[in-house]
């Protein structure tokens, strides 16, 4: 689905200063893990894009700036993303 940081999913909500959620948009919700009750703005992706895990840059995990938080899409939700790990 992408990494978050070159037109991947992008992590919104009050607690990034990010508004979300915007009408016209769609989202996704990661459950768990440092992003859990934020949203993913999934807009314009392909049902394929959305169905693959998603390694995001993320200041909100142990490693700090430098790690990554990874979701997997939830099977018959597509608009929920399960947490799997972290990585550096």
């Amino acid at each position: 689905m992408g990494d978050g940081t070159t037109g991947g999913p992008r992590p919104v909500g009050p607690a990034l200063d990010r508004p979300g959620p915007r009408p016209g948009r769609r989202y996704a919700e990661p459950v768990g893990g440092p992003l859990d009750g934020l949203l993913l703005e999934v807009t314009g992706f392909t049902p394929d894009e959305v169905d693959t895990d998603a390694a995001l840059a993320t200041e909100l995990g142990q490693f700090g700036a430098d790690g990554r938080t990874v979701y997997g899409p939830r099977s018959g939700e597509a608009d929920r993303f399960d947490w799997t790990g972290i990585t550096p």
